[in-house]
């Protein structure tokens, strides 16, 4: 096993090295003279070393894919290498080759990547997706056509030979140079294009070969969403085991995929999104069965040559998947509010009382009630309503939110209506059930017209109801009212603890803004603060502050590194603040795209 990964590594390796001096060749006029001089006249360098930058970007997108054990990527690399081993051998037979032990020295190595290649072939083992040959094909034959005569346009308007040509001739000098990058030998009489026309048609032509290798290794992205049988099973684990985590609820989405354990017993859900197996919150179920669950997750993973990343664990899932060979990075914490502990006395909360008060005295009251008792047309008229105050076309939401609102399946989640003096709805609040006491905060809508603080009224109103409900079950005289199902309020009884929104880099702020806090925590809360003006970070945590909540922290968990801004890049695409890049629409294959 040792021996295969050495193998593999070095094969890497290689990659990288090559790719290197063929980017420093690129810049050092003086080292890719001599490299090109070498390949011209009889003396050979290594395998991929070619002295240009679009080699360079070939080379390091192989060494990239092999990386990640792309078993595709080890393939096109053993064909080429295996190729040009062979003709190398042949031309060794000529002594004026022979002589030369710049030749040799690339033997050497062209045949030691090989046989790195052969030794490791165990190593690259993730499957890409069976389409990608096609896929390859109709990017290469439709970029191919569509660079050709962009680059036949570019040839039309800055032509300055003064023979006429035809544009039949300068689409095919054009396509010559997508092809050949340096075409002076294919140059078509009769045309002369400025310099940097070619240069532009070369760019072109590295581009469109990018796309072609990314269309040919990409990972598989689409497993098989969650499916009724598993979400029924997800359910029965969360009524077991859902007062664990406030995120488990969230588990529900529709377009994750599920891992399980052997025994059933737990699972994990995730998502892949840009090569990237995205799972959220802790796992599902019984912590004892979480290894089993864990372990067929990071299989699946390497498999399909998937990064493996994990949002919003808790401190205890963390240390289990830390056993597993992630690292933890703390992403910030979940505001918890206990409702026994919680009031609105004391000077620490005389902000939040006095905005209440101006509300309540406004005219502004708030209905609480369950899904499942609110009817379908007033139900409707919600759904209506939250679509209409939604900021922007998409909705975002991925370890803590549910990405739908009034499925019947999700009648045990509360809705809070606020309405005005005149009963019109200008806010709403759905919490999803967290265990058998508690709420976890999923959706926030509001007319944007409304007062400053109607967000704060709800939430404490949630609260107050919810502390009213805990002090009247210890009081005989209230049964009657208690077993009354059309009581809004006590059908939300036993509420113990409330889960609100996510402060990311929550302790930067907190302590960065003391004294004495040294300069790279003060140059980092900086930084957060200047980002805080697209992204509302800071304006989230101090939001949340108001409560004086529990603070729970969160953790990413990854595997290496070089892997985050990858994670990064695919984390806030399932949050809904990234579009997908990449191929058009209509070359990639349907996808459910849920976001909050």
């Amino acid at each position: 096993m040792g021996n295969t990964r050495g193998a593999a590594a070095f094969a890497v390796w290689y990659l990288r090295a090559v790719a290197s001096v063929n980017f420093l060749s690129a810049v050092w006029v003086s080292l890719g003279q001599d490299v090109r001089r070498h390949n011209q006249e009889n003396l050979f360098t290594p395998y991929l070393l070619t002295a240009g930058f679009a080699s360079g970007v070939f080379t390091a997108f192989l060494a990239v894919t092999m990386r990640r054990r792309k078993r595709a990527a080890w393939i096109l690399n053993l064909g080429l290498s295996g190729a040009f081993l062979g003709l190398f051998t042949l031309a060794m037979a000529f002594p004026e080759i022979r002589r030369h032990p710049q030749n040799w020295v690339s033997l050497a190595l062209t045949a030691a990547f090989v046989a790195a290649l052969l030794a490791g072939r165990r190593e690259f083992y993730a499957k890409g997706d069976r389409s990608n040959p096609r896929l390859a094909a109709a990017v290469g034959a439709g970029g191919l056509l569509g660079a050709s005569l962009l680059a036949a346009l570019l040839v039309t308007v800055t032509d300055r030979a003064a023979a006429p040509s035809t544009f039949l001739e300068r689409w095919r000098y054009g396509a010559l140079r997508l092809v050949s990058v340096a075409a002076d030998e294919y140059r078509v009489p009769g045309i002369a294009p400025p310099t940097w026309v070619d240069v532009a048609v070369n760019v072109l032509s590295t581009a469109l070969v990018l796309a072609v290798l990314y269309a040919a290794f990409r990972s598989r992205r689409a497993v098989d969403p969650l499916t009724a049988d598993d979400e029924k099973r997800l359910r029965e684990l969360l009524d077991r085991h859902g007062e664990r985590d406030s995120l488990g609820y969230f588990a529900l989405r529709r377009e994750k995929s599920v891992c399980w354990s052997p025994t059933g017993k737990a699972a994990v859900a995730y998502r892949v999104i840009g090569g990237v197996s995205l799972a959220s919150g802790d796992p599902i179920g019984d912590p004892e069965a979480w290894p089993g669950a864990i372990g067929p997750w990071l299989a699946e993973a390497r498999a399909h040559g998937w990064i493996p990343a994990v949002m919003g664990a808790s401190e205890e899932a963390g240390t289990v998947y830390a056993r597993h060979g992630l690292d933890a990075l703390e992403l910030g914490d979940e505001a918890l509010v206990e409702v026994a502990e919680f009031t609105l006395e004391g000077r620490a909360m005389r902000t939040v009382r006095q905005a209440c008060n101006r509300i309540r005295r406004a005219g502004y009251t708030v209905r609480v009630r369950r899904h499942e008792d609110i009817p379908a047309d007033e139900m409707a008229v919600l759904l209506r309503r939250a679509d209409d105050w939604r900021d922007g076309a998409t909705e975002r939401g991925f370890s803590m939110a549910l990405g739908r609102l009034g499925d019947p399946e999700d009648g045990r989640c509360v809705m809070l209506e606020c309405t005005d003096s005149r009963g019109e709805l200008r806010a709403l609040l759905s919490f999803v059930p967290w265990g058998p006491h508690g709420l976890s905060l999923d959706l926030m809508r509001r007319d944007r017209d409304c007062d400053n603080g109607l967000m704060e009224f709800m939430v404490i109103e949630l609260l107050r109801h919810a502390g009213e409900q805990r002090d009247d079950r210890t009081d005989p005289r209230n049964a009657a009212d208690r077993a009354d199902p059309r009581n809004p309020v006590d059908r939300a009884d036993r509420i113990t603890q409330v889960s609100l929104n996510f402060a990311v880099f929550r302790s930067v702020f907190e302590r960065g803004a003391r004294l004495g806090a040294g300069p790279v925590l003060r140059l980092w809360r900086s930084l957060l603060c200047f980002f805080s003006r697209w992204w509302q970070i800071e304006s989230l945590y101090r939001a949340n502050a108001k409560y004086r909540p529990i603070w729970e922290p969160r953790f990413l968990l990854f595997e290496k590194s070089a892997d985050l801004p990858r994670i990064g890049v695919a984390s806030a695409r399932a949050e809904g603040f990234l579009g997908a890049p990449g191929l058009p629409k209509w070359l990639r294959r349907g996808h459910l795209e849920t976001r909050r």
